[in-house]
């Protein structure tokens, strides 16, 4: 009687690559909706034309006088030219820059005070919540404009990276709020609790064990925190309070607001300004939003 021979199977069971690849690429496909598409597109469209437009369009200089006061938009000035005769399209993009440059390090330095002083606030609980939490609820209660415009006429002369610093250390309180309330609930997880009994320092817990749970929701408020930071300079450097060493988009609104542009009827000098401010806002908080539906998968659109 014959045998029949048998082949040896293994037992583990492999994904092909050809499958693999396609479960990636749905779960990618799943968590980029058409918002957050066109946030990223306005996004990139904004910082190229803000950081690599100036090499290739425009004048080079912003401060560079090329005509007369209020020149009409023409084939050499495409947005004509503001009260001194400079470009108007060359500032626009260095007065993007310069804006972003705020907002960013204005982002930065809100959101690590509020991560740092809520994530404390939330593990400790106690006297050292209240007292935190005391003293944020005050600050909240201050209207930030008010101080803002007293530290500036304080200050008097400013450069942009004093005016960002300022602005974020005016705008960490309602992060650090939110921040307490996420590491309140962290902390009583068994991960907290097997870090604390294999002798984990305080800091170690707060980095590596408590913090990475929040990243997304941290992220998020670095978005917020810049567009907030972008508006508070350009309220008040329309206010004149703001750095007159360099040009932004604030700047150049309080310069054709000074010179009467609207009432001359310049509309160059500060509708592409007021539209670069609205679509800069516009695409930081359709991002926000978009990142929301990708970090929680319960607000995604089927």
């Amino acid at each position: 009687m014959s045998s029949v021979p048998v082949q040896a199977t293994n037992p583990e069971i492999t994904t092909p690559p050809d499958e693999t690849g396609s479960t990636i690429w749905r779960q990618i496909k799943a968590m980029m909706s058409g918002r957050l598409i066109i946030a990223l597109i306005l996004v990139a469209s904004i910082l190229i034309f803000a950081f690599i437009g100036p090499f290739f369009l425009g004048t080079g200089d912003p401060m560079k006088i090329v005509g007369g006061l209020y020149n009409e938009p023409n084939s050499q000035q495409w947005l004509g030219t503001d009260n001194f005769g400079r470009d108007v399209f060359t500032q626009l993009m260095y007065g993007t820059r310069t804006s972003l440059y705020i907002g960013i390090v204005a982002g930065v330095v809100a959101t690590v005070l509020g991560v740092a002083i809520g994530l404390v606030a939330g593990y400790y609980g106690g006297w050292v919540d209240e007292l935190l939490m005391g003293i944020t609820n005050v600050i909240i209660t201050i209207p930030s404009i008010v101080v803002l415009i007293l530290i500036s006429i304080a200050i008097g002369t400013k450069s942009i990276t004093s005016m960002a610093v300022i602005i974020g250390i005016m705008s960490w309180p309602w992060t650090a709020r939110a921040v307490r309330a996420q590491a309140s609930s962290v902390r009583t997880r068994e991960h907290v609790d097997l870090a604390k009994i294999t002798g984990a320092s305080t800091p170690s817990i707060l980095l590596w064990e408590i913090m990475p749970y929040m990243m997304s929701y941290i992220f998020m408020v670095f978005v917020l925190q810049m567009t907030s930071g972008i508006l508070q300079e350009a309220t008040l450097s329309m206010l004149g309070l703001g750095p007159s060493s360099s040009i932004s988009l604030g700047i150049m609104l309080y310069w054709a607001l000074l010179w009467e542009s609207v009432r001359t009827g310049a509309w160059w000098a500060f509708v592409p300004t007021t539209l670069m401010l609205t679509v800069i806002a516009f695409s930081l908080y359709l991002l926000q939003a978009s990142l929301d539906e990708v970090f929680n998968p319960r607000l995604r659109r089927k």
